[in-house]
């Protein structure tokens, strides 16, 4: 592929969108990041993102024909083979919303949709502490808890194209009602929003909170951060054994706050595994932070697109 060329990943959370434009090798040559205000419309959010791309190739003096793919992560749950995003807790009106077809029509080039989750593990993958692995499992912890799994360059599906939800892993059934429906899920614990709500509980107000009056000795803080602990590790004992990767990578902003909390059981989880290459499996903490995903969906996108190229010069 030409190097000069390059893709745009977009990464779309409840919160805000982040847009860069993308090397094959990684490097985001511009960016730009605004407020997503789901709430004011799903056609209106895609005008802004149409715009702000627009600007970004103009001012990266970009010509058209070096514009290969768009690579967009979205929060979930999206359908990467019809290009839908489906019923988003996050993303509030966005139902069944088709966000691929009118950013084609717009740009004229293929446009892949993946779940954020997923962009972030193919950005770590190809370029952060999980380049140069086999296989991949991360897990991100923030607001929520994602997870994705990478073998040999190529994403874990399940049936219906989608991801696993690793936050919904059960890790103690006796545990809080997850808004899943079940009990006792990963992300009911562990996540920074599970973390704040234990913590409200006794005049804490966030999770930085607790992890502050655990410091001070605070026995209720102490209490919430070994629950949730224990959920990290029973979760990473699962998908150890399950998937046996070469690397895991943890990510998200609760564990650049606090890498050691997130680390530390997950490597003593390696160290007492007895019915697994041991040795053969490393954990990492992220590396790319908050551009992983628009980076990674980039790059998937870039893929894809010289994937078919490939595939049409072929057919006679």
């Amino acid at each position: 592929m030409d190097a000069t060329k390059q893709a745009i990943g977009i990464d779309i959370g409840g919160s805000k969108t982040a847009i860069g434009l993308v090397t094959q090798f990684g490097d985001v040559t511009c960016y730009r990041v605004f407020p997503t205000e789901a709430e004011r419309g799903f056609d209106r959010a895609v005008r802004r993102i149409s715009t702000v791309v627009r600007e970004m190739l103009r001012a990266a003096e970009v010509a058209p024909d070096k514009l290969v793919a768009v690579g967009i992560g979205c929060a979930g749950p999206v359908n990467p083979r019809t290009g839908e995003i489906n019923n988003p807790y996050t993303l509030p009106g966005w139902n069944h919303c088709n966000i691929v077809q009118p950013l084609e029509r717009e740009f004229g080039v293929p446009v892949c949709l993946e779940n954020d989750a997923d962009a972030a593990a193919l950005g770590e993958f190809y370029f952060g502490a999980g380049r140069g692995a086999e296989s991949m499992v991360m897990l991100t912890f923030g607001t929520g808890i994602g997870g994705a799994a990478v073998f040999h360059g190529q994403l874990y599906r399940g049936v219906t194209g989608e991801h696993p939800e690793i936050g919904h892993l059960t890790v103690a059934a006796d545990r809080p009602a997850c808004y899943c429906g079940r009990s006792g899920c990963l992300e009911s614990i562990a996540s920074g929003t599970a973390m704040a709500a234990a913590g409200k509980e006794f005049g804490l107000g966030n999770a930085a909170e607790v992890f502050a009056g655990a410091e001070r000795g605070q026995p209720e803080a102490v209490r919430v951060l070994q629950t949730a602990r224990a959920a990290v590790d029973a979760a990473v004992w699962t998908l150890v054994h399950t998937f046996l990767p070469a690397r895991i990578v943890l990510g998200g902003g609760m564990v650049e706050a606090h890498p050691d909390f997130y680390l530390e059981p997950a490597r003593a989880v390696i160290a007492r595994a007895t019915q697994i290459p041991r040795d053969c499996i490393t954990v990492a903490i992220a590396q790319l932070g908050n551009r992983a995903g628009l980076v990674g969906a980039a790059r998937w996108a870039m893929l894809r697109a010289q994937s078919a190229q490939k595939h049409n010069s072929k057919t006679p």
